[in-house]
């Protein structure tokens, strides 16, 4: 089970921490992902980090956000800074699917940021 959680309602410039509860055995050995989905639109990947930690990031949204893990807690995190409107959207963590299967979705948190 992914379960993520963090998002909120911030305004323009503003931070959120996003972390994901991870259930399973395997965490520590897949590359997990943030993936955001618009409206009407497709969920995409943003962030991933490798199972050895290693960060990898759209471009769009890189030099706003940071992506890490805690193998030890089953959990990973998005910090998300200098937020726009445009980063509005439901965030979801799952593996990083061009690794690895992607597994069941879990709810995804809300992100909102105001103008």
């Amino acid at each position: 089970q992914l379960q993520a959680s963090g998002g909120g309602l911030v305004q323009t410039g503003g931070s959120l921490r996003l972390s994901c509860a991870f259930s399973g055995s395997i965490f520590s050995v897949v590359d997990m992902g943030w993936h955001r989905q618009f409206p009407g639109k497709q969920r995409e990947l943003v962030a991933a980090i490798s199972k050895s930690g290693i960060p990898d990031y759209a471009g769009s949204v890189k030099g706003r956000i940071t992506i890490s893990r805690d193998n030890a807690k089953n959990t990973v995190y998005l910090q998300l800074s200098s937020l726009k409107p445009e980063d509005s959207g439901v965030y979801y963590c799952n593996v990083d699917h061009r690794t690895f299967q992607l597994l069941t979705w879990g709810p995804g948190t809300q992100v909102t940021v105001s103008s």
